[in-house]
């Protein structure tokens, strides 16, 4: 860490940002040990021991491989009494309806889900069953139907690599490629995107490469939100000269000032985290990112000796982006010229650099190409391969790296693999029996067909698609008429209290900490980590998520059961480390602080890659054209003060913004005749919401609301061409209420 203060960077000159908008680090601390006071000792032992089960910067205890020093935010203080909870009173789920319009929170608030329950048709509540008799009814009911109308899903809330893999072999040996995981509504189309030009899937370089790299980009991403631990490394990034750069519709608070509790200078008068705020539109990055490789491409700001001797396909986007009008790109982007040739000055100028993005450029109808056009731009520099470089689409979720790795994808086979009939008779032999060989369900497909009425069995592992989706009450229908829903679950959610069509079962997972042989999760920066058995207090009946899929499968098939069932987390890591090669070395990781990291520091190190032709791809990529806006005003999901749909605070501290508000310019408001708090209503194509006006520095054209809360305005049926993955943005009016 930098030993010596840099008041150039300060954000304030108010110790500890008295009296300014912004989280109180300090009071979260005291929070949480309010909120675990009764196993106080376990959540030390967590916190201490364990590998952090929030996003997936992957800390182990309260340590990383990236800086020395302590490592703990409020997104891991906040998920802990989840851990340490005691069971529930389960009289409460004897009646359904006095459940219903309780919030998330107080559902979660209720406890642990103390053992399986089951409610049928008609039936008030939920009545005590035993895993057996559960464990065989979902058997019979996957055994009336064909595997084609069974499916399921995983969240990745702490959700480790060993779940995800007996999963997938478990739903493949019950003859079904229906298995998906939330990596599907996420970073699906920075998979393709990243595979299609590098022959890899995951981040190519490391946590380490941003300090002392010379630019780092933020786009569509907000760290101060979403990894808080990632802040520190900024602030180290930062000490170092590292220019910072975010691309965003919002300017983020917590990217343009943070203060660092762990680190004495920050802590008292805060840190400015970002040189140069680009505020594009709302689905304007492609347009924006292409404009400024235009601008690149039109004064030789390319690294040539790379683009002519390590990748293919410059020729043709050079022509392609030259040929495009600037009008059109301004257009397109929300932005003038001027600002596009000033960040392609900014790449052109720098040696190294990383580009990150998140979840603003990966949730929309054109997302892949956005994702490309991040790659074009950063292999026109160079930027992989190498040190304090690379190409970085940032996880917020501790298990969902190794999802769609460990195959848990509707999509891929285990080590990310497309499925085609040839690996599928690879794996088939490797493991047994035989792959189904053309394409499962991806998670949003699943409640379609719940919807049509061909789904019959849903099994679902976490998650709450009701929360997750866009159109809930859509979804809501849906999962009304799935004939078994099974919920794996820690605690209670609000899709488990939609009326069954037939049955319902909830089953009591175990959390990550409490299953003995220890486990793992990978990291974004592809980081294998061994989170081991924490000693402590208990919910008895609780399991697994791998044996409860592995024991499914061998009372779906019996003949397989030797297949499908482990005895222990060791041995299901050992069969990884076959059937995964990159993973080799899972195997070995026996105690906390266990790691491996596949591919090393840095993927397609020295521009090695791992395309056939082992040359990085360039892809011609055409903005998305832009919609007639008609007066309306383009509208985009943000996340608060939460954990994917988990809300954990009516209030975002990092603006002040509530759960109901809208983000408004002071443009907007002022020509639509609103004030700073007024009551309005916004009106898409699809639905309406009710919501109070929050004046900030958002792009003029557009306005935010908080996610799940806008869902309600968003079409489900709007998706990625590739990836699938749902669109939650949409045209509104706006109106005073």
């Amino acid at each position: 860490m930098a030993l010596h203060f840099n008041p150039k960077l300060w954000a304030s000159m108010r110790p500890f940002g008295a009296g300014l908008q912004r989280p109180n680090n300090f009071a979260e601390v005291f929070r949480a040990l309010w909120e675990n006071r009764r196993r106080p000792r376990y959540a030390w032992r967590i916190l201490n021991e364990g590998v952090c089960d929030g996003c997936a910067l992957g800390t182990t205890g309260m340590k990383d491989w990236t800086l020395d020093g302590p490592h703990l935010c409020n997104v891991r203080l906040r998920l802990l009494s989840l851990n340490t909870m005691g069971p529930m009173d389960p009289a409460a789920l004897g009646d359904v309806a006095a459940l219903r319009g309780r919030s998330s929170a107080e559902l979660r608030a209720l406890g642990r889900l103390p053992h399986p329950m089951v409610r049928r048709a008609g039936e008030a509540g939920f009545s005590r069953t035993s895993w057996e008799e559960a464990l065989d009814l979902i058997a019979a009911r996957i055994r009336d139907t064909t595997p084609d109308r069974t499916a399921a899903f995983l969240t990745s809330r702490g959700m480790p690599n060993e779940s995800y893999y007996v999963a997938q072999k478990a739903m493949r040996a019950i003859g079904t490629n229906n298995i998906d995981n939330a990596a599907r509504i996420c970073h699906s189309p920075s998979t393709y995107g990243l595979r299609e030009a590098l022959g890899v899937g995951a981040s190519t370089c490391s946590y380490t490469d941003w300090i002392g790299s010379d630019l780092i980009v933020f786009i569509g991403a907000n760290p101060a939100n979403n990894q808080p631990v990632a802040m520190k490394y900024l602030y180290e990034a930062r000490q170092q000269g590292t220019k910072v750069v975010c691309i965003n519709p919002y300017r983020e608070p917590g990217m343009a000032k943070y203060w660092i509790p762990s680190v004495p200078e920050s802590a008292l008068f805060g840190t400015t985290m970002t040189d140069r705020f680009f505020e594009v539109d709302v689905g304007g990055d492609a347009a924006f990112l292409t404009g400024a490789l235009k601008h690149m491409v039109a004064n030789g700001l390319q690294d040539e000796t790379f683009v002519r001797e390590h990748a293919s396909g410059w020729a043709e986007l050079a022509a392609h982006v030259a040929s495009l009008a600037w009008p059109d790109l301004e257009r397109a982007a929300g932005v003038h010229r001027a600002e596009m040739e000033e960040f392609g000055e900014l790449l052109g100028a720098a040696r190294t650099g990383v580009l990150v993005w998140s979840m603003g450029v990966t949730q929309h109808t054109a997302a892949e190409d956005a994702v490309r056009a991040i790659v074009n731009l950063g292999l026109s520099r160079g930027f992989v391969g190498r040190e304090k470089c690379g190409l970085m689409p940032i996880r917020g979720h501790s298990g969902v790296q190794g999802g769609a790795e460990m195959g848990c994808y509707a999509t891929a086979l285990p080590g990310g693999d497309s499925i085609t009939p040839e690996r599928a008779v690879a794996l088939s032999a490797k493991w047994g029996f035989s792959v189904p060989s053309t394409h499962g369900l991806t998670a949003p497909q699943m409640l379609d067909a719940a919807h049509d009425g061909t789904l019959d069995v849903l099994l679902s592992a976490g998650g709450n698609f009701l929360e997750v989706l866009p159109d809930p009450a859509r979804v809501e229908a849906a999962l009304g008429r799935v004939g078994l829903r099974v919920h794996l679950d820690i605690v209670t959610s609000t899709q488990m209290l939609v009326d069954p069509a037939d049955t319902v079962i909830l089953l009591p997972a175990a959390t990550r900490y409490e299953i003995p042989g220890g486990v793992t999760e990978t990291s974004t920066e592809r980081r294998i980590i061994f989170s081991p058995e924490i000693p402590g207090t208990k919910v008895d009946e609780a399991r697994g998520e791998w044996d409860v899929f592995g024991e499914i499968a061998a009372r779906v098939r019996p003949e397989l059961a030797s297949s499908v069932k482990f005895a222990t987390t060791t041995q299901v890591r050992d069969e990884i480390a076959t059937v995964v090669p990159m993973y080799d070395g899972i195997q070995h990781l026996r105690a906390a602080g266990d790691q491996v990291q596949y591919g090393g520091e840095r993927l397609c190190e020295g521009w090695r890659f791992g395309t056939p032709d082992k040359r990085a791809h360039f892809t011609v990529v055409s903005p998305p054209l832009v919609q007639p806006a008609d007066g309306r005003l383009r509208l985009t999901t943000r996340r608060g003060k939460q954990f994917n749909s988990m809300v954990q605070e009516n209030v975002d501290k990092l603006n002040g913004a509530g759960r109901d508000a809208v983000l408004m310019s002071a443009r907007d408001a002022r020509e639509l005749g609103v004030a700073d708090g007024g009551a309005v209503v916004l009106r898409s194509d699809h639905g309406e919401l009710r919501a109070t006006v929050r004046v900030s520095r958002m792009k003029p054209g557009n306005v935010a609301v908080h996610w799940p809360e806008g869902n309600v305005l968003i079409a489900g049926d709007a998706r990625s061409p590739e990836s699938g993955v749902p669109d939650y943005n949409a045209w509104v009016d706006v109106a005073a209420d």
